[in-house]
């Protein structure tokens, strides 16, 4: 499947930001650092989200045999658009659980097939009702559930074809609907909240440091998720525990986060042209690196010699996320703190 560029996946404000100097222009600098993130970086994301999500639901509205390949071309660019706003898990994306409605991941007990197969075996009329849908389990929903119904052979063995058809739907429609509320969350209430602070956060520094965890939260979520997952150990590595691996996302999801993170870095950097540019050089190293795997499902990591790529993609990550924690949060005057992912 060809799958778009992040430049392609994000709203025009974003792609620009990905094309900025090093060193901001006066007006850019005098936006501010908050400002910056919103018009650049989250609100163009969540928009993008909304829109391929959207996009999604009326594909699977008039197709949905998962063979299409532009239903799974939907799914590919929705699925990116995710990926590159995930590391935003505070706020509108906190609400009603929000984000694992989305992408319920890591599922280590298997609980995404389990809650399908009931609903298929039992053929549930809830599927027929996007509005109730809501209430089933969490595991049934989003992005990850949608993999099992459009690349795992033997889910797409079970039961019958129409109700499988109605559940595709179904499940595309509920992403549609919570991705536009996220959205709309941000867009008419939360990005003010930000940009005044005083209700929600008390300060600006408050502000800064939000999104100073969101960029550490997803650096956290490469090495220990995304990467760390399917290494495993040496003697027992989980190639099966890789992210979106059926759909052969694994490589791609980390390519993709590592890009939709080095604005937010970038613009972090507060008109410090030094770091930033000691920033970007790091992100591209990883990037570059990760780029060079050609291991898209991570099946690798049994093999000694993809698994030390693999290792030194990790390693480079980890190199950035103390570098960031050593330079950049000392010139913001934050700390990373708890993150979304503590206490999991």
């Amino acid at each position: 499947m060809t799958r778009p560029s992040l430049s392609r996946l994000l709203a025009p404000a974003l792609a620009l930001s990905l094309a900025l100097p090093l060193t901001l222009t006066p007006a850019t600098a005098q936006a501010g650092v908050v400002e910056e993130a919103l018009e650049q970086h989250i609100l163009p994301g969540f928009e993008t989200l909304a829109q391929e999500t959207q996009q999604l639901s009326a594909t699977a509205a008039e197709v949905c045999d998962p063979g299409s390949v532009q239903l799974q071309q939907a799914y590919g660019e929705a699925f990116d658009a995710w990926v590159a706003v995930s590391h935003l898990r505070f706020g509108p994306t906190e609400r009603d659980n929000r984000a694992f409605a989305l992408a319920f991941w890591p599922d280590s007990r298997g609980k995404t097939p389990k809650a399908l197969r009931a609903l298929i075996t039992a053929e549930d009329p809830i599927a027929k009702d996007a509005a109730a849908y809501t209430s089933v389990s969490i595991a049934a929903r989003g992005f990850y559930a949608l993999e099992f119904l459009l690349y795992d052979k033997d889910m797409q063995q079970l039961g019958s074809a129409d109700y499988r058809c109605q559940l595709t739907r179904a499940i595309a429609e509920d992403i549609a609907t919570t991705a536009d509320a996220i959205w709309t969350d941000w867009r008419d209430s939360y990005a003010d909240k930000m940009r005044h602070p005083g209700d929600r956060y008390r300060t600006e520094a408050e502000v800064k440091q939000e999104l100073f965890k969101a960029l550490d939260t997803g650096l956290q979520i490469l090495i220990d998720m995304r990467l760390g997952r399917p290494l495993g150990t040496y003697d027992r590595p989980r190639p099966k525990r890789a992210e979106a691996y059926r759909s052969g996302r694994s490589q791609h999801h980390v390519i993709l986060a590592l890009e939709a993170l080095a604005p937010l870095a970038r613009i972090l950097s507060d008109g410090d042209a030094d770091l930033a540019a000691e920033l970007d050089a790091a992100f591209d190293i990883a990037v570059e690196h990760a780029s060079r795997l050609d291991d898209p499902t991570f099946a690798g990591v049994a093999e000694p010699g993809t698994r030390l790529r693999i290792e030194a993609v990790q390693q480079d990550i980890r190199k950035l996320r103390e570098t960031i924690g050593e330079d950049l949060g000392p010139a913001l005057g934050v700390e990373a703190g708890f993150n979304a992912l503590d206490g999991d």
